[in-house]
């Protein structure tokens, strides 16, 4: 991105997870801003990007829809765009191999990156809650939006007194050895699963735990990835001339950001209604 926030970067993939658009608790904003500044040549939403859990008629700013347009622009242009179901978007696993134009819903993606295989999955299906005990899982989502709005009242306060955000919710986690328990052993489970399939880089989103990790395991290198989420971390993963890098959100390096005008210029001042019908019309679902 140049200086003046006008240029692109150009990635040749982009990973992003955990949205949960629909909720409290997301990032819309700031997504956005991150959506505007990349030009990416595949993008993977792995999972949970829209939260049809937590979806409430009443709760659906007008961030949410711009972040969802954006996307449709992506697709419009010809940008590949794969669509992993997760467990909270987990009612779109109805329509897996459903496809129209560059997009796809799928429940995971192998795909060929330079010499190497990557294996794209939400991760839930490693999460014995989800298997057995769903109505459990729900209730602990609950709880988790209920902190997460606690969080914002407390960040506004904080900022009130010139101080940095904190994230409670990483806090508990990070601090509960159970939390740490869980991280870990997902970890290990998706990278001895990828050792079997001899797959080099195994790329997952679900925990919320941005991490990039190369383990040894049975005579094979396996990379471990994960995308983190727009809750808590405000992260996402970028593969790039061969490199991978975890992308952090940094407020301080968009606030001097200028809107694009092909597709930015005037859309705050749009309803809900209108960014909606002219989503429709980029599929030509509907005529002007």
């Amino acid at each position: 991105m140049s200086k003046n926030g006008s240029k692109k970067r150009k990635i040749d993939l982009v990973v992003i997870s955990d949205v949960h658009l629909g909720t409290y608790g997301c990032q819309a904003a700031e997504l956005l801003n991150y959506l505007r500044s990349i030009k990416p040549k595949k993008v993977i939403l792995n999972g949970d990007i829209i939260d049809i859990w937590q979806f409430k008629k009443s709760y659906w700013p007008k961030e949410h829809m711009q972040v969802i347009r954006h996307i449709i622009k992506w697709i419009t242009d010809g940008v590949e765009v794969y669509y992993i179901t997760g467990n909270h978007d987990e009612m779109l696993r109805k329509f897996v191999d459903f496809k129209i134009n560059s997009f796809k819903i799928v429940n995971k993606v192998v795909l060929k990156l330079d010499d190497k295989t990557a294996w794209f999955f939400h991760g839930d299906v490693f999460d014995v809650t989800m298997q057995h005990s769903k109505w459990l899982a729900k209730l602990g989502s609950n709880g988790y939006d209920l902190l997460i709005l606690i969080n914002s009242l407390v960040n506004k306060i904080s900022g009130f007194f010139g101080k940095g955000k904190i994230s409670l919710s990483k806090k508990i986690k990070n601090s509960v050895k159970s939390a740490v328990k869980h991280i870990n052993n997902f970890e290990k489970t998706a990278v001895d699963i990828a050792v079997e399939n001899n797959f080099d880089y195994v790329v997952c989103g679900h925990i919320h735990h941005p991490k990039m990790e190369t383990f040894q395991s049975l005579d094979k290198e396996v990379t471990y990835l994960n995308s983190g989420d727009w809750v808590e971390n405000l992260t996402a993963l970028e593969y790039h001339k061969s490199t991978w890098t975890i992308y952090k959100y940094d407020e301080d390096s968009f606030k001097s950001l200028q809107k694009e005008n092909d597709d930015n210029e005037g859309i705050l001042e749009k309803s809900n209604k209108e960014i909606f019908n002219e989503l429709l019309m980029d599929f030509n679902l509907i005529k002007p």
